[in-house]
């Protein structure tokens, strides 16, 4: 496989990172103190891996809708270079769905969990599958929840044009935040991507699986979850850090 070197904005700096993993890469750079645009990225034929290292000025709660923000963005990408007919949809949790398929996800870590802190930086990571290995290229159908690009008509896609699209589009929404109604831009479009809106879910969260219906998301993009029985519960995005 030949690897070009993808082209990213003049605010962002790309880093090669072979076979490591990208996203563990742009936290221990950040926990450095590296520069915020930092892109480790990592392609393979079956995969492609990156993440983005950011510096908010704002805290924790609120900086957390960089994560959404890169997810419109990815979406953004896909939008230009995927067929027509391809739909795209995003899990509050980061998971993302090509034609109901679940071929990859987002990630997020910071340098900080308290809520009202502002943290010295934000890594959102990026993962997707381009193509299943052979053992699992079964027929249409038999993998319904697990799909890569290449299964859902996309492997035409020049993976690193791809990534190329996912910075470019989401430097667009992140600067989009630092606007008056930018938060409400963003909701908007990322409402109409949001997975499972307004439907009976379950959450996948440490050491617990919450269920409930989806009602929608606060001003920070935290989870309104209304279960079954009991009092309708705020699901803070920032649950959704990992530990790197």
């Amino acid at each position: 496989m030949t690897i070009l070197t993808p082209q990213f904005p003049p605010l962002m700096k790309g880093l090669a990172a072979g076979p490591a993993n990208p996203f563990t890469i742009a936290c221990t750079e950040a926990a450095r103190g590296t520069d915020a645009g930092l892109l480790p990225w990592s392609l393979t034929d079956e995969r492609l891996r990156a993440a983005l290292v950011l510096a908010p000025e704002e805290p924790l709660h609120s900086a957390m809708a960089a994560f959404c923000a890169c997810g419109v963005g990815l979406q953004n990408a896909l939008g230009v270079l995927a067929p027509p007919e391809t739909a795209v949809h995003l899990e509050w949790t980061g998971g993302i769905r090509l034609n109901g398929g679940h071929c990859g996800g987002l990630h997020v870590a910071a340098s900080t969990r308290a809520p009202g802190a502002t943290p010295d930086w934000i890594v959102i990571g990026l993962e997707l599958t381009l193509s299943l290995p052979d053992a699992e290229l079964l027929e249409p159908g038999q993998t319904p929840d697990w799909t890569a690009l290449a299964q859902e008509g996309c492997g035409d896609i020049d993976p690193l044009a791809l990534l190329e699209g996912w910075a470019r589009h989401s430097l667009v929404w992140l600067h989009e935040l630092d606007s008056g109604s930018g938060r409400a831009n963003l909701y908007r479009e990322w409402r109409g991507l949001v997975w499972k809106l307004g439907e009976d879910i379950s959450v996948p969260l440490t050491g617990e699986r919450a269920e409930g219906t989806f009602l929608g998301v606060d001003e920070d993009f935290g989870m309104v979850l209304k279960p079954t029985t009991g009092a309708t519960r705020l699901i803070p995005l920032t649950t959704l850090l990992e530990e790197v």
